[in-house]
């Protein structure tokens, strides 16, 4: 249905490789997977899978991509230009185009859409899949105020009444509460036509895909690698950790027995030197031929282990989020008070439209109330995880914590929100900002660090706002580290690292020794690194779950 042959994509700004000569086939009932570190082009593949004009702008890219039959693609950010558009002005055609006088006449063109492209029996069931009322999707409710998994759904749902062959999905997992989340992994589960979908959560990735793309960019990104397996996820990483176990072990006592048989050569070498060098004058011309043939032979199984030493297994190059640990002496008593927060509600500000404004006096500043009263108290070393729904504010919730405890002089407290461009100055060097104090040897404490995450010269030296994601989480990290922080503020802290690198974020924030106060939607992170679990609903904070 899909066919990609001998595909290379390059960045136009440096060079950077992406892809080389990727071949890969989509099967119908495939589910597959592009999974991989941010930055090595998982997002560009998939745009230029669909339509090469895409990433024209910023990539040279060679190859042919064989589509047979439709594509539908999901991006992973809803368009910004159509924010503003009502629920039913998105399902009609001409979106923008001022057609439209009336609600009735959005409804009735994009039920003339509808009707033209499936029967309204087909429309019933695609929005049922989806969890959709006929009522929500013509509705004039505008799109930005919808929750993430609300505008996933809608999207899908357009996209599901073209009725197309291929679904390409990027990041759908972003920004959508634990309840969208299941249903997700349950429609991709059971969605008839194939898949090849991005995703950062480990549980759908591993409830879903049979076919894993992983891909990493090797030696300081100067070498791309495409890995397809036709598997499970667990099933991959049990074979590739295995795989790369075994060469490990194969190429280290390679090397380890050519040293050793190096060593017994040198040996050999100096002491038939010696021996050559002082041989009585009178030996030279029986003893000094004896010499001189040995040294010849010893100097070609010189030149055979050399030889072979070129043959050697290559220690297996893998791609790893390495985040530098924590300091293990940070801990906090377990009677010490870390947060007292009463809350009488949690509101958000927005601005009101002309028809409100008309009867409050010019003033275009209302307060929207999200819940009622919120008592959180945290002592010691807890380790708290709070969920809830799309649009609760739990990062309202998150920030009113973080003014509480910022200003507090018996901890160090660090903040990572959910975007990051509220702590980081993205026109800043990333030196600049990790050796803020300017000193010689915090800078060289900086490189050493940022080297052994594998940040290259020139994205150490760099704006921070040229970082990926992930990198940019690094930073976070690594600035938390620095700083000695003894309790962590952290609004999806997972959310920018792959699969293959998030378990070693969960285990350091497992095995931190202060408090640490998040938000996230990611199950394991919830199952391993908190100990307390707190839902937000419209009553206030409730305690989920303990252990």
């Amino acid at each position: 249905m899909l066919e990609l042959k001998n595909i290379n994509i390059a960045l136009s700004l440096n060079d950077r490789v992406l892809v080389e000569n990727f071949n890969f086939a989509l099967n119908p009932g495939d589910k597959a997977v592009i999974i991989g570190e941010e930055g090595n082009g998982k997002s560009t593949l998939l745009k230029l899978i669909y339509d090469e004009s895409y990433v024209a702008a910023y990539c040279q890219h060679s190859g042919q991509v064989v589509k047979k039959g439709t594509l539908a693609y999901l991006p992973q950010m809803f368009p910004e230009d159509g924010l503003d558009a009502t629920v039913a002005e998105y399902f009609a055609e001409d979106v923008g185009s001022g057609l439209y006088h009336d609600d009735a006449d959005v409804l009735a063109q994009w039920q003339e859409n509808l009707h033209m492209q499936t029967t309204v029996a087909e429309n019933a069931q695609i929005l049922a899949r989806l969890g959709l009322s006929f009522d929500f999707v013509s509705s004039s409710q505008p799109i930005r105020t919808l929750s993430g998994g609300e505008k996933i759904k809608i999207q899908l749902a357009k996209i599901l009444f073209s009725q197309p062959d291929v679904l390409l999905l990027d990041e759908p997992t972003n920004d959508i509460d634990l309840e969208t989340l299941e249903w997700l992994e349950i429609f991709i589960a059971n969605c008839p036509q194939p898949i090849i979908f991005i995703s950062h959560d480990e549980t759908l990735i591993e409830n879903t895909a049979n076919v894993i793309i992983h891909m990493e960019q090797l030696r300081r990104k100067t070498r791309s690698r495409i890995t397809v397996a036709r598997s499970g996820y667990t099933d991959y990483v049990k074979a590739r950790n295995s795989a790369f176990a075994k060469q490990a072990q194969v190429a280290k006592k390679q090397r380890a027995d050519h040293k050793a048989q190096m060593e017994r050569w040198r040996q050999i070498h100096d002491r038939v030197d010696h021996e050559s060098s002082n041989i009585a004058k009178a030996d030279r011309d029986s003893i000094g031929r004896m010499l001189k043939k040995k040294m010849k032979s010893v100097k070609s199984t010189g030149k055979r282990l050399e030889k072979e030493a070129g043959d050697f297994l290559d220690i297996p190059d893998t791609e790893a989020a390495i985040l530098t640990q924590f300091d293990p002496e940070i801990a906090i008593p377990q009677w010490k008070v870390v947060l007292s927060l009463e809350l009488p509600g949690l509101w958000v500000t927005s601005k009101m439209d002309d028809d409100t404004l008309l009867s409050h006096s010019g003033c275009d500043i209302t307060k929207r109330k999200l819940c009622d009263a919120i008592t959180l108290n945290i002592n010691g070393p807890q380790h708290i995880g709070i969920v809830g729904r799309n649009g609760m504010g739990k990062s309202t919730l998150l920030k009113k914590i973080w003014e509480t405890l910022q200003v507090k002089k018996d901890i160090i407290a660090a903040y990572m929100p959910q975007d990051y461009a509220e702590v980081l100055d993205y026109n800043q060097a990333v030196i600049d900002f990790l050796a803020a104090d300017g000193h010689k040897s915090t800078i060289t404490k900086v490189r050493t660090y940022l080297g052994s995450m594998k940040f290259t010269a020139d994205e150490m030296l760099g704006r921070v706002g040229k970082l990926s994601g992930g990198q940019k989480a690094k930073v976070l990290f690594l600035d938390m580290v620095l700083k000695k922080a003894n309790v962590l503020v952290l609004d999806e802290p997972t959310r920018n690292f792959s699969p293959l690198s998030a378990p070693e974020i969960r285990r350091t924030l497992k095995q931190f020794g202060g408090a640490i106060i998040s938000v996230s939607h990611d199950r394991k992170y919830l199952g391993e690194v908190c100990n307390r679990v707190y839902e937000l609903t419209k009553e206030g904070l409730g305690l989920q779950t303990e252990r």
